[in-house]
């Protein structure tokens, strides 16, 4: 489910505050916008979903007012983590210089079938210091076509001169408000029938992570049965 209904446009996106700030970015022309963006937040809490929108708001073939369209072929490729211009790396599993070395080297090549080259960067703060100084390096003189965005969990273990070349989006945990209609729009799309006291209680129990709540809904999905507060309650054990 999570993988399957994770928002594609600006205006699927369930954190408000992150939503807004988004829109706020529309209002200036592409080669206007931040070469930089720092996401920091809790496990869960759509940031690597936002990396994509905003992959999105550079590369949209068809944008709109309401930013990226998400159908045109650079939004499908951008989703579907094909595009060869959209270069997602792990800073747990890819954190020595060599790897930042490597993508130093290869920014300086012109995008292949877009307008910009967007890298985003998971859990940034596992990066080793010498990595960070090389990307320091690459954040100071990017070229004009390079985009980064870098997402983390951490944001203490991020240099200050990392962040203060970036623009910070900060994520907080979801409102039970905002997780329940979330969860109630997928049970809608997947037919499942679950009264309002039982998707409120998933989201309690999914303390404001929109991935954990989806997960617990398809959890519960797969008996067959209304879901109500108490098979909610029955199937948890030991959440």
């Amino acid at each position: 489910f999570y993988r399957t209904y994770r928002p594609l446009v600006i205006a699927e996106m369930d954190n408000a505050d992150v939503k807004k700030r988004l829109l706020e970015l529309l209002s200036k022309k592409k080669e206007s916008l931040p070469h930089a963006f720092f996401l920091t937040g809790p496990k869960g809490s759509g940031k690597t979903t936002s990396a994509r929108i905003i992959a999105k708001l550079f590369n949209c073939e068809k944008p709109g007012v309401h930013g990226p369209c998400g159908a045109c072929d650079q939004c499908v490729a951008i989703a579907n983590g094909t595009s060869m211009d959209v270069i997602e790396i792990d800073a747990a599993s890819n954190r020595g210089i060599d790897e930042m070395r490597e993508l130093k080297s290869a920014i300086s090549l012109a995008p292949s079938s877009s307008d910009f080259k967007v890298y985003i960067i998971d859990e940034v703060h596992m990066l080793t210091t010498e990595a960070f100084n090389a990307l320091l390096k690459t954040l100071e003189e990017p070229p004009s076509h390079a985009v980064f965005v870098l997402a983390t969990t951490d944001h203490q273990k991020v240099p200050a001169t990392i962040r203060s070349r970036c623009v910070e989006l900060q994520f907080r945990k979801a409102s039970i408000d905002e997780l329940s209609g979330a969860l109630k729009r997928i049970a809608t799309k997947e037919k499942i029938s679950i009264d309002d006291a039982a998707l409120a209680r998933i989201a309690s129990l999914s303390d404001g992570a929109f991935r954990d709540g989806v997960k617990l809904l398809e959890q519960m999905s797969f008996q067959g049965k209304p879901v109500t507060v108490v098979s909610v309650e029955a199937s948890i054990g030991g959440w």
